[in-house]
C-alpha cells in the first residue's frame, strides 16, 4: 500500500511547490489539493466537519495553478485533485487543464472527481443541485472523449459540442485515473459507470465492507484510494488488509512549522505499520 497527503492550498500558507517538494522528499508518493473557488457568505449549506467552516475552504488558490506548481517542484510525486468539482466547471475547459498538467508532469496526475456539498456555491455557477449527479457523468463522459480523440464530438442533455480539437492530449493514455468521490448511496455506481477508482473519505459509511462488495461487482480492475485517513496504525491495517491502493491523510494548512508535526505523526503511523 502506498502512502499521500492532502492539502488545502491557501495562500496564507506553504506554497504549492514547497509542499510538494517536501513530501517527495520524505517519500510519499501523492499529494492532493482540494478545491473550492468559493464559499457563499450566507452559509446556509451545513459543513459535514462541523458548526464552523475553516477559513482555508475560501482561501484556497486555484486547484489547477495549485497543481502546476506542484508538478513544476517535483519528479516523481503523482498530483492529484481532491477532489475536482467538476459541476463548477466547464468540461472543455477543464478537459484542458487535466491534460496540461498531465502532458506537463509526464503522467503524473490523479483525476479525484466530485460533486461537492455546498449548494450554493454550486448554484453560483449555474448548477442545480437536483441535477448535479447527472451533470457531473456527463460532463466527466464529454472530458473523456476530448482525451481518446484527435477529433471528439459529444451530445447529452448538459453538454452538447461538434468535432472539436484539442491538444495536447494526456500523457497517461487514455487518460488519467478518474476517482470518483463520494460516499453517499449512488457513489459505486458512478464509480462503474464512468470511474478507474473509488476514492471515498474513511469517515464514510460503512467504507471497508463497500470497498469489497465494489470490487467483487466490477467487470474491471478499479483502483481504491481512501482520504481522510487518521494517523493510526490500526486503521492503516484495515485499509491494506482490504487491498487500498493509497491511504491519504490530510494536513493541516500553513507555514511547515503547523505542517511538519501533523506530517510527522503521519510518519510515525506508517512507520510502525511498515515495522510489524
Amino acid at each position: 500500500m502506498e502512502f499521500g497527503v492532502g492539502y488545502f492550498p491557501t495562500h496564507d500558507g506553504m506554497r504549492p511547490g514547497e509542499i510538494a517538494r517536501r513530501v517527495e522528499e520524505r517519500g510519499h508518493t501523492a499529494l492532493f489539493f482540494a478545491e473550492h473557488t468559493h464559499i457563499p457568505a450566507s452559509r446556509e449549506t451545513p459543513w459535514g466537519g462541523g458548526r464552523k467552516l475553516p477559513q482555508k475552504y475560501w482561501h484556497t488558490y486555484d486547484l489547477f495553478v495549485a497543481l502546476t506548481a506542484a508538478a513544476e517542484a517535483t519528479s516523481r510525486l503523482r498530483v492529484g485533485s481532491g477532489v475536482c468539482l467538476v459541476v463548477e466547471r466547464d468540461p472543455i475547459t477543464t478537459a484542458k487543464e487535466v491534460a496540461s498538467v498531465d502532458h506537463l508532469s509526464g503522467g503524473r496526475f490523479e483525476f479525484g472527481i466530485g460533486s461537492g456539498w455546498n449548494r450554493e456555491e454550486m448554484a453560483n455557477h449555474g448548477t442545480d443541485p437536483r441535477t448535479r449527479l447527472a451533470l457531473l457523468g456527463e460532463r466527466v463522459r464529454a472530458m473523456r472523449e476530448i482525451w481518446a480523440n484527435d477529433e471528439a464530438t459529444f451530445h447529452g442533455k448538459f453538454v452538447n459540442f461538434d468535432r472539436i480539437w484539442s491538444w495536447p492530449k494526456p500523457a497517461q493514455k487514455p487518460w488519467p485515473p478518474i476517482l470518483v468521490g463520494g460516499g453517499g448511496p449512488t457513489a459505486e455506481q458512478r464509480v462503474l459507470e464512468y470511474g478507474d477508482g473509488w476514492f471515498p473519505q474513511w469517515h464514510d459509511p460503512d467504507v471497508l465492507t463497500r470497498i469489497a462488495a465494489l470490487r467483487a461487482r466490477a467487470d474491471r480492475y478499479l483502483q481504491f484510494q481512501v482520504l481522510s485517513v487518521p494517523p493510526d496504525p490500526k486503521a492503516l491495517e484495515q485499509l491494506e488488509a482490504a487491498g487500498v491502493h493509497r491511504a491519504s491523510a490530510w494536513l493541516p494548512s500553513g507555514p511547515w512549522s503547523v505542517v511538519e508535526p501533523a506530517l510527522e505523526k503521519w510518519e510515525k503511523a506508517i512507520a510502525e505499520l511498515v515495522g510489524r
